[in-house]
């Protein structure tokens, strides 16, 4: 007796799915989830408000009678030496490994879109002066910051500062 296989000719067609090539370069980068990348930019916040808080307390208690005070000069002083120390540790590893402090604890990298690691001038010049100067620029500037977070939900997953500096961000 012949064995017959039902098929039903309204099931969905099925079909294995492989990565494109923005996902995927030999087999070792995978582009990164929105969703770490939006944890990781939390998190580089998070660590940015922690520094600058001593900074943001000096200028709360800030009173033009008595001047700062020698408790507001001594957070001042905290905070930009907090500042500087987290600015030259960001560079350090943004130029070593492609990746700031959020994205260290996410685990995800920033690359060249050919694989290779982005220079430190690439990262912090493409990737992220010209972005912070054009979003600078009065009533170009907030609509270009929108188009630039919102360009990650392009079939690349690629803001446009990625666009910019020829980068991409993939799992570490």
């Amino acid at each position: 007796m012949e064995s017959f296989e039902y098929r039903n000719p309204y099931a969905a067609p099925t079909a294995q799915v492989q990565p494109t090539a923005e996902e995927r370069f030999d087999d070792e980068l995978v582009t990164a989830g929105r969703l770490s990348r939006l944890m990781a930019a939390l998190a580089d916040g998070g660590v940015s408000l922690a520094v600058a808080l001593p900074l943001i307390i000096a200028i709360a208690r800030y009173n033009p009678a008595r001047g700062i005070g020698e408790l507001g000069g001594s957070l001042v002083l905290l905070s930009v030496a907090g500042i500087v120390a987290l600015g030259i540790y960001t560079l350090i590893l943004l130029s070593r490994e492609g990746q700031t402090i959020g994205k260290r604890w996410v685990g995800i990298r920033i690359v060249r879109t050919d694989g290779e690691r982005a220079g430190l001038g690439r990262l912090f010049w493409l990737r992220y002066a010209v972005p912070g100067l054009i979003g600078g620029v009065p009533f170009l500037g907030p609509v270009f910051s929108l188009a630039n977070i919102l360009w990650i939900f392009g079939e690349q997953r690629r803001c446009l500062h990625d666009h910019i500096a020829d980068t991409m961000v993939v799992n570490a």
